[in-house]
């Protein structure tokens, strides 16, 4: 993998960032027919930045930015053991890096950064049908926890 770190994304990082957002738009089109053809963001990645709930984090591979991910510190449900957790998303890295750690990385210094906040729980959302994906995350410790269903009334 070489010398990759991990750090806190700055606005200069922008540019880069809203273009791995579209990668995971990209990919994920592929895993849900519900999403909207034109283009689309999930997130404001810039207000993110600055948020003192959010760590929104890059790797980086000498001068390039090859990855990201954000931990966002949520409540929990009434009825849950926790009462906070961090939510974890914008996970990507780039296609010529995929395999070599990097998301490890990125997911071990968003957990380092919610022991600080006194998090012990995290959350995080993958298709079902993203075997890659899911693979990676339990390769770090996630388990299943529940599937979320849909019925589309008006599907064709």
């Amino acid at each position: 993998m070489g010398d990759v770190m991990v750090r806190q994304a700055t606005l200069q990082d922008l540019e880069v960032l809203l273009a791995f957002e579209q990668g995971i738009v990209a990919a994920e089109r592929l895993f849900d027919s519900t999403l909207k053809k034109e283009n689309i963001h999930y997130y404001d990645i810039a207000t993110m930045i600055s948020a003192p709930d959010v760590e929104v984090a890059v790797a980086v591979a000498g001068h390039e930015i090859i990855g990201s991910g954000y931990a966002r510190i949520e409540n929990a449900k009434v009825f849950l053991k926790h009462q906070r957790h961090a939510y974890l998303g914008f996970m990507y890295v780039l296609p010529s890096y995929r395999g070599g750690g990097v998301n490890k990385l990125i997911i071990e210094y968003l957990k380092q950064w919610c022991i600080l906040q006194n998090i012990n729980e995290l959350r995080l959302e993958v298709y079902h049908d993203n075997r890659q994906a899911i693979k990676a995350y339990e390769k770090v410790g996630f388990k299943k926890l529940m599937v979320a269903m849909r019925l589309g009334m008006d599907d064709k």
